[in-house]
């Protein structure tokens, strides 16, 4: 495994995380919510991840409502 081609921390299943992501076609916000909590436990930080995951909720839940970011 390379840390920039197909990283350990995203390739925990069958499939990889971005493959997820370009299969759903998620935008930015979601595809970054998806990203942290598919690492969740692979780089040692989970509440930290899981805090990054719900700011990127909050902005796509704003965003939906034509709020201001």
């Amino acid at each position: 495994m390379s840390k920039v081609n197909h990283p350990s921390h995203y390739n925990q299943a069958e499939v990889e995380c971005i493959d997820v992501i370009e299969m759903l076609n998620l935008n930015f916000h979601l595809a970054s919510v998806l990203k942290y909590i598919w690492r969740l436990d692979e780089k040692g930080e989970p509440i930290l991840d899981l805090e990054k995951a719900a700011w990127y909720i909050q902005r796509e839940i704003k965003r939906r409502r034509n709020e201001p970011i």
